[in-house]
């Protein structure tokens, strides 16, 4: 089990979460092959730096790669890779699967994690189903409907009154001290489980871009792992473009990245109905950034605006994301407009988490009232 930090170089051969420069570390590029296997963990069984535990698997990965409609107004041939379609509906069950898996092995009892959203519904759920105790960590101004969602797999949620920002490395010091393992959004196997997309993808199609909404890193980081494994393995030839996405108020990596500085910086005053990729301080923020300067890659803001219009249309092709997953499709209609992305070319846009959570950031449509004896008026 070799671990490498992607910032200062520094290896270790246990399994820490980050490095002692402060930065997050990573598991080194696995050799392997595919083989034939119901799921993604059985076919790229090779890939991982566990053996998963598939009894505890609650079926995530191998999402659907849908087609998408809105690439013919755009000119270009678009995928949509729906992580709604996953047990809690967002992508993070991937990366929950493959650190509970360790966890399990390495004999805890309890996992934890930080968070507000969809990473603390996935650790609850997981938590259950492999019969260990979860402590989520949420601000003392969490949301009461999300909370709902999360403690009612059987967990602890515990509010915590102070800095938020805090939370993080105190779970991680914590966690060593009461021998709860955190789960937090670059913990290293987490990021490894992000990779089965990139496989996933590889399997069905060739895509010359991939748009990544990113937030704290992990899920850019993962796909990037993904697919550089490939092509170190000979699986794939070249590597597609990847497109970290993140909302105008609130891109610390965007920023650094168009202002060239070498590390990121805190975003003051975070503003944007993507609270998903609201953060403000991304752990992987720095590993993030250091990728997007060696490949040659991107990083796109949108608006507001824009993102509730990209939610509107993948809402007209049946499918509800949460705000932060249709900032891929603003960041798309960008890109195309201004000539970045060529037409005729092939793009995957990842759908990150189901709208289902965020209802109340949503406008329905119209509702028409009708007496019965009216309804073949109606219905015309």
């Amino acid at each position: 089990m070799k671990l490498r930090c992607p910032i200062c170089g520094r290896t270790y051969e246990e399994p820490v979460q980050r490095c002692s420069c402060g930065e997050p570390v990573e598991f080194k590029i696995l050799k392997g092959e595919p083989y034939i296997g119901k799921s993604v963990w059985e076919r790229f069984w090779n890939f991982w730096p566990i053996e998963p535990v598939l009894e505890f698997s609650l079926g995530e990965g191998d999402t659907p790669l849908v087609k998408s409609r809105l690439g013919e107004e755009l000119g270009i041939r678009l995928y949509l890779k729906n992580e709604t379609a996953n047990p809690t509906w967002s992508f993070k069950d991937r990366g929950t699967f493959l650190a509970v898996s360790y966890a399990i092995k390495a004999g805890y009892k309890a996992v934890g994690t930080v968070s507000t959203g969809n990473m603390a519904a996935s650790v609850a759920a997981y938590a259950a189903r492999a019969g260990l105790s979860a402590k989520i960590l949420v601000s003392e101004n969490a949301d009461e409907e999300k909370l709902k969602a999360v403690s009612v797999y059987g967990g602890s949620v515990i509010r915590v009154r102070g800095d938020y920002g805090r939370l993080y490395f105190e779970s991680l010091k914590l966690g060593e001290n009461l021998g709860v393992y955190f789960i937090n959004s670059d913990n290293p196997f987490r990021v490894e489980g992000y990779k089965g997309i990139a496989f996933e993808i590889a399997e069905e199609t060739t895509p010359d871009y991939v748009l990544i909404p990113t937030s704290s890193g992990g899920l850019f980081r993962g796909i990037a792992k993904g697919f550089i494994e490939l092509m170190r393995n000979g699986l794939i030839e070249e590597l597609p473009k990847l497109i970290t996405v993140q909302a105008e108020g609130c891109s610390p990596i965007c920023r650094a990245f168009r202002e060239g500085k070498a590390r990121i910086e805190h975003f003051e005053r975070p503003k944007t109905i993507a609270k998903a990729i609201a953060n403000p301080y991304p752990p992987s923020g720095n590993a993030v950034l250091k990728l997007l300067r060696e490949f040659n890659w991107l990083c796109v803001t949108v608006s507001d605006e824009g993102i509730i219009e990209a939610q509107k249309k993948l809402a007209g092709e049946g499918l509800f994301v949460q705000p932060a997953s249709a900032t891929g499709i603003a960041a798309l209609k960008k890109l195309v407009e201004s000539g970045t992305i060529p037409e005729g070319t092939k793009v995957v846009s990842i759908l990150t988490g189901s709208g289902l959570k965020t209802l109340s950031h949503m406008e329905g449509g119209g509702i028409m009232e009708c007496a019965i004896g009216n309804l073949e008026k109606c219905l015309r």
